[in-house]
């Protein structure tokens, strides 16, 4: 029933309700990223948006029939009525029954269905929700639900049996969106304690990259849910392959790395409608080897731990997929016909480093316990005013606290930039022969004083400008080599970085201002856990990227030696910071005629159009970038970039440079519409954008990102 066709004593009643409930208004109880944040206040607390679903209780009779009870709620706790007819919004529910057998660890369903592959004829016994099943209305403002699936015949009401409840609620005709929601319940039908569980992996680590991890339309959430339906049981007919959590989620997050991918094979899956996913391009924004990043040891999983201590061929096979155990290719342990030995190898930790041991076999190089560590950090700036070479006092040590003598950092490098003011960077010039725009870098490697203690000092070639003002921002970077295991077969060289230490200083005696802080390191881990891969790990703080990622930078001193012809010939690409890293985590959602392309070191060809970034929408799909606080931090993404510099952007279509705030909102929406709508709204005087879209305006940037 629609709702212009409601009743209006069945309108007034609910509103009542509401209103008696939530006080002067339920605003404050949703985040900027909700529509209701937005909404009118009386719309908010007539409608109440959100959905929650709970379990409270469930049984199997005798002959096998699985009855659950459900609240079906607003976010307040208010009883909603699924239909929609006397609260708004109807709401869709469906419903999962699993049960763990004796002596497994992992769920079988008993609400499946049958699967037919019309590009093999195959057919597959699919982990499904029940179809058909009766919801019964109960007075205190539950439902009963009653599956038509029954519990198969020699079920054992002593194993652990979980409920999985899934669903919808249509907004829509409010102003606000579908809401979705999920839950699990456990349970032992013959009314023991549940004592067994299927817990390795909590949704919380999954969402550092998910930001909300969600699939199949979005009402699918949370990993204790997924593991109902993604256990051995189901099958893609169409490919063949596993939709086995502990294997497709591996070979998913491998993706573009997976040995059979390298080898030519696409790994696919064919779903519903017989859409076809193609993971084959992923790339795990940490690296593989880190396990950890989704078995988080602090998680609080009760089996968190599973991975190191029970290897098994379907987990390990899944990124190790070039392995045959049963024939014993690729296996130095030869064939393995069951994972009854795995466990007597693979243990979870040996005596050293890159053994065969679950950590050791996992360890990143770069951070081996074998080396012995490096660590510099700035202490003092002496001659830091304007017209004056600075002097840099610094320390440098290994691990352990220790002096680590610049002769151990052969192969190595040693350098510190400087830039400035921290108003904005990219416009500063130390001399005619600085090539660098906005910067100036110099190596400190053969030539900075070291005492015995390990404490250095380093004088600049290059004076900090006289007509300097302001704070000003000295930087370092050093890395070193060091081999590990010599004379074994496992010996190898490692290069490894120091974190980068960046230090502000007044050049002209006015206090220190350090520059505004848009984005942390913290922030970025939480997806690529350690900057390993970035310049070779030379470079990892945010505070240091942008020294060089500054308004005026661009990747024009490589570009001649462009490995790709085609590169070439193009003008050189902007490389500032919040283009740079809007461009790259938009990915593939560029245009194909506009791809982001940057020349690296050596004249390399580093296309991040094949990005897909992690963080899901609502409706369960990756690639979702309106969570700006996955990366912004204190709410910076609200706080347009009003009157910082302008912007290198030789390939854009504002060219070759684009203001500030249109060069940040352009660098993920990339469509020519829209660089013409921030081009009419600049004239001479500047950018007009906050008339709309500053804070509190109609179209402010959370506004339009809402997401809920």
């Amino acid at each position: 029933m629609k709702w212009t066709h409601l009743a209006g004593r069945a309108i007034a009643l609910v509103a009542v309700v509401a209103l008696s409930l939530s006080g002067d208004t339920q605003k404050h109880q949703y985040s900027p990223r909700d529509l209701a944040y937005y909404a009118d206040a009386a719309t908010v607390n007539f409608v109440r948006p959100g959905l929650v679903f709970k379990v409270t209780s469930a049984q199997i009779a005798s002959d096998g029939t699985i009855a659950a009870t459900i609240s079906v709620t607003d976010p307040q706790g208010l009883a909603l009525d699924r239909l929609g007819v006397t609260t708004p919004g109807a709401v869709s529910i469906s419903l999962i029954a699993a049960t763990i057998p004796k002596s497994q660890e992992q769920y079988t369903a008993y609400t499946t269905r049958s699967q037919k592959s019309p590009i093999t004829g195959n057919t597959a016994i699919q982990a499904g929700a029940d179809s058909g099943g009766t919801f019964t209305p109960n007075s205190d403002g539950t439902y009963t639900y009653t599956f038509k699936t029954k519990a198969p015949s020699g079920w054992d009401a002593t194993a652990t049996h979980t409920i999985g409840v899934y669903g919808s609620r249509d907004l829509t005709q409010f102003g606000m969106n579908i809401n979705y929601a999920s839950t699990t319940f456990n349970f032992v039908p013959n009314g023991a304690a549940v004592t067994v569980t299927r817990d390795v992996v909590r949704s919380m680590a999954c969402n550092n990259c998910h930001d909300q991890i969600s699939f199949h339309g979005g009402s699918r959430r949370g990993v204790e849910l997924c593991i109902l339906c993604h256990q051995p049981q189901t099958v893609d007919p169409d490919t063949g392959n596993t939709l086995d959590a502990k294997v497709f989620i591996h070979k998913i997050h491998l993706g573009s790395s997976l040995p059979s991918v390298k080898a030519g094979t696409p790994y696919q899956i064919i779903g519903f409608n017989q859409a076809v996913s193609d993971w084959s391009t992923v790339v795990f924004p940490a690296d593989a080897r880190r396990c950890e990043t989704c078995h988080d040891q602090k998680s609080g999983a009760a089996q968190a731990n599973a991975y190191l201590t029970k290897p098994t061929r379907a987990a390990c096979g899944a990124c190790h997929d070039d392995v045959d155990f049963a024939k014993g290719t690729g296996h130095a342990g030869g064939p393995q016909f069951d994972d009854n030995l795995c466990a007597n190898c693979h243990i979870p930790q040996g005596e050293y480093d890159f053994d065969a041991s679950i950590k050791g076999a996992h360890v990143i190089p770069a951070e081996s316990s074998l080396l012995t560590g490096i660590a510099v950090n700035i202490t003092n700036i002496q001659n830091g005013s304007a017209g004056k070479n600075p002097t840099v006092t610094f320390t440098l040590l290994d691990g352990s606290g220790a002096a680590l003598p610049l002769s151990k950092l052969t192969g190595g490098t040693l350098s510190l930039s400087m830039t400035g003011p921290t108003t904005d960077y990219g416009l500063t010039s130390f001399g005619s022969d600085v090539t660098t725009p906005g910067y100036v870098t110099e190596s400190a490697l053969t030539v900075a004083s070291c005492g015995p203690d390990g404490t250095c000092t380093y004088t600049f070639k290059h004076a900090i400008p006289a007509n300097a003002v302001g704070t000003y921002t000295m930087g370092m970077e050093a890395r070193r080599q060091e081999v590990v295991l010599g004379g074994t077969t496992s010996q190898q060289t490692i290069s490894y970085s120091s974190k980068n230490p960046v230090m502000y200083f007044s050049v002209d005696g006015s206090p220190v201002a350090p520059r505004r802080t848009v984005v942390a390191t913290a922030s970025c881990n939480k997806c690529h856990v350690s900057f390993t891969t970035i310049h070779g790990s030379l470079r990892n703080q945010t505070e240091y990227c942008v020294i060089c990622h500054n308004p005026s930078g661009t990747d024009s001193p490589v570009r001649g030696q462009a490995q790709v012809a085609a590169d070439k010939a193009l003008p050189p690409q902007g490389i500032n910071f919040n283009l740079l890293v809007h461009r790259i985590h938009t990915g593939d959602n560029l245009p194909p005629d506009r791809p982001y392309v940057v020349v690296g070191f050596g004249g390399s060809h580093n296309d991040f159009s094949d990005v897909r970034y992690p963080a899901m929408s609502p409706q369960g799909e990756p690639g979702d970038r309106r969570n700006c606080a996955m990366c912004h931090v204190n709410g910076s993404e609200q706080n347009l970039p009003e009157g910082k510099n302008a912007v290198m952007d030789p390939q854009g279509p504002i060219n070759p440079t684009i203001q500030p705030i249109s060069s940040a909102c352009t660098g993920c929406h990339v469509t020519l519409s829209t660089a013409s709508h921030t081009l009419a709204n600049t004239t001479t005087l500047g950018e007009s954008c906050t008339v709309c879209h500053g804070s509190g305006a109609a179209f402010a940037v959370g506004q339009v990102h809402a997401q809920y």
